[in-house]
């Protein structure tokens, strides 16, 4: 049978590596910005314009016109294709917008508008603590759940709290995903970020309690093994039905990123990192964690390295 928990170092040396770009940027972001990731104008109130041009056009020559208009905070740059520029900006009126609309058509030629949205802060704000809200109370409603649900054998607190563990994990995982993304394309947390995060928590948990329900069986089934075994026993047993189930999902997903548009694609792109983050976190994060709490040792080895220094030790 395959050690699976008993590498259990290996694969948390791994989460951390994982997880770790993620950390760093959000220090760095909380440094520089003052918040700990790139809010975009869903959170901070703002004014988000789509436009099509004739031509190409240079995103950060569309931007110059903002600027010099005195949007010094403007980020421009392209979607779908060369022809197609978002910007971002603070809230204008109507008038600022025609003056700008003008400069733009005298320097580029007429475009076509296919996007005008404005945000006020107290919008994102509320949106900001709503959403803080309920991954709470779904942290709180999960380890109640498990730890009820799993109340005939010993420990089922662990086991909730193994499932958070998993949870976090998967959450600073995406994290790593968008502060990546955003050195390198500029992407930003908006709306559908949160609401694709939040999607990966429950796939996260699904598949954790799957696992979890089968160590509950072996348990029962194989009375005196010890939990490490059950616990390798049980991935083993469920891991085909955990990756068949995902790997179906994700052809659906990457077929809409490829084809779905530009609008879609940060939220695609964010629930494919998670699923497959969220069925690493239940094989190799979740259930080591359950068996390390029974074992008293986080890194496998490392007790029974320290019971033989004792029993080799001179009296």
């Amino acid at each position: 049978m395959y050690r699976l928990v008993e590498r259990r170092s290996l694969w948390f040396l791994l989460s951390l590596i994982g997880i770790s770009p993620g950390i760093i940027f959000m220090l760095w972001n909380l440094t520089s910005a003052g918040t700990f990731l790139p809010l975009s104008i869903d959170y901070t109130g703002g004014t988000q314009w789509e436009m099509r041009f004739n031509q190409p056009v240079a995103p950060t020559e569309v931007g110059t016109v903002f600027v010099d208009a005195g949007f010094s905070d403007t980020k421009a740059f392209l979607v779908d294709d060369e022809r197609t520029v978002q910007v971002k900006f603070k809230n204008i009126d109507i008038s600022q917008k025609e003056i700008i609309a003008q400069a733009i058509v005298e320097r580029f030629g007429e475009f076509d508008e296919r996007l005008y949205r404005s945000i006020g802060p107290a919008i994102g704000g509320e949106v900001s603590r709503a959403a803080m809200l309920a991954v709470i109370a779904a942290s709180i409603l999960i380890l109640a759940y498990i730890a009820f649900a799993f109340r005939e054998i010993a420990h089922p607190f662990r086991y909730g709290v193994a499932a958070i563990a998993a949870l976090v994990h998967d959450v600073l995982i995406t994290v790593s995903f968008l502060s990546i993304m955003n050195l390198i394309a500029g992407w930003e947390l908006d709306a559908l970020f949160l609401t694709a995060t939040l999607t990966v928590i429950g796939f996260s948990v699904n598949d954790t309690i799957v696992i979890f329900d089968r160590i509950r069986e072996n348990l029962r089934r194989h009375r005196g093994e010890p939990l490490a075994s059950v616990a390798n026993r049980s991935i083993i047993e469920t891991a085909q039905r955990s990756i068949a189930t995902q790997v179906t999902a994700l052809l659906v997903l990457a077929a809409i990123l490829i084809y779905g548009g530009f609008t879609l694609r940060i939220f695609m792109a964010t629930l494919i990192v998670g699923l497959i983050s969220g069925t690493y976190s239940s094989i190799f994060t979740a259930t080591p964690l359950v068996v390390a709490w029974e074992e008293g040792s986080l890194l496998a080895g490392a007790k029974r390295r320290v019971a033989a220094s004792k029993q080799t030790a001179p009296a």
